[in-house]
């Protein structure tokens, strides 16, 4: 459950502080969102069915926010940055909803 309590404190200081994002980051922060919240969900995931390791979800949550956004860099260098951008965060958003239905699965045993 740490995941989960870690994705609302992150909410709530997002929220309070209202931090600014520079410019030059502004296209990448919904990917990286996307990216985050399915290394979130993964981890709670596993957590639930026993398997939860920390350096796997650490080594997870970069590696999606990272991947994700060197995708969204690569499709604007290449002048298809809107089209890898919706691949992206429909392949997360799949993941998402896999990892959501698995934990409703387990925590309802249905």
């Amino acid at each position: 459950m740490i995941p989960a309590v870690a994705l609302v404190l992150g909410v709530v200081l997002g929220l309070v502080l209202e931090p600014t994002v520079p410019a030059a980051l502004q296209p990448y922060l919904p990917i990286a969102v996307v990216a985050a919240l399915d290394a979130v969900f993964g981890a709670v995931r596993a957590q639930l069915e026993g398997i939860f390791d920390d350096k796997v979800f650490v080594v997870s949550f970069v590696s999606n926010v990272l991947v994700a956004a060197l995708v969204v860099f690569l499709g604007d260098q290449l002048g298809v940055g809107g089209q890898l951008s919706t691949g992206v965060v429909v392949v997360l958003g799949i993941r998402i909803f896999s990892n959501a239905a698995a934990i409703r699965r387990r925590v309802f045993s249905a």
